[in-house]
């Protein structure tokens, strides 16, 4: 089985690649909203750690804001009691999938939390900071005060941009993006029937 992680910028486009890709997606983001929703161990634990702003169960995506914003060492107790769980979730994930020809991690902290693996095939997706910031402006509830503190615990973009073993210039513009995404996918798909 082989394991493609998409990579890159807050608002690059790389749930979507992931998805164009067509294999099975495990999106961290995702999880995370599941956890809060359905995970009462996760609840309790951040109930005892920020007491203040954590009140009820299912955890309010305002609370994790308030607490975020009151001071940055709450984010750190946040990710350090969520994604524990995020990660256990993913390998169930793998486990699941493990007989399937590829899946894709969409996790945004890929290379932060050391989920990366050696053989791990790892596609950057890149787009124009000014495509990126007008995407973002249209999100609904998008806050740039906590983009800004996400954006301080992830490692340097040109980092990322390094170790990617294909990069994928997204433009917005979805034919010229499904044509590139087509082609990577069957070099991935070329390069492991030649190194089974």
């Amino acid at each position: 089985m082989i394991r493609i992680a998409t990579v890159g910028e807050i608002g690059s486009g790389k749930s979507y690649v992931a998805k164009l890709l067509g294999f099975p997606v495990f999106n961290a983001d995702i999880q995370i909203n599941k956890i809060y929703k359905n995970n009462h161990k996760c609840f309790l634990l951040l109930k005892k750690k920020l007491p203040k702003f954590i009140k009820s169960h299912p955890i309010k995506k305002s609370e994790i804001l308030k607490a975020i914003f009151a001071n940055q060492n709450n984010l750190k107790k946040i990710t350090e009691t969520v994604h524990p769980i995020v990660r256990l979730n993913m390998l169930n994930f793998i486990k699941k999938n493990k007989k399937k020809k590829a899946i894709v991690l969409d996790i945004p902290l890929y290379f932060e939390n050391k989920i990366n693996k050696k053989g791990d095939v790892i596609i950057f997706v890149q787009a124009k900071k000014s495509q990126i910031n007008n995407r973002l402006k249209r999100r609904p509830n998008f806050n740039f005060k906590i983009f800004n503190k996400l954006k301080k615990i992830q490692l340097p973009v040109h980092y990322k941009k390094k170790k990617a073993n294909f990069i994928v210039k997204n433009n917005f513009k979805n034919v010229s993006l499904k044509k590139n995404v087509k082609i990577i996918k069957k070099k991935i798909l070329k390069y492991e029937r030649s190194n089974p």
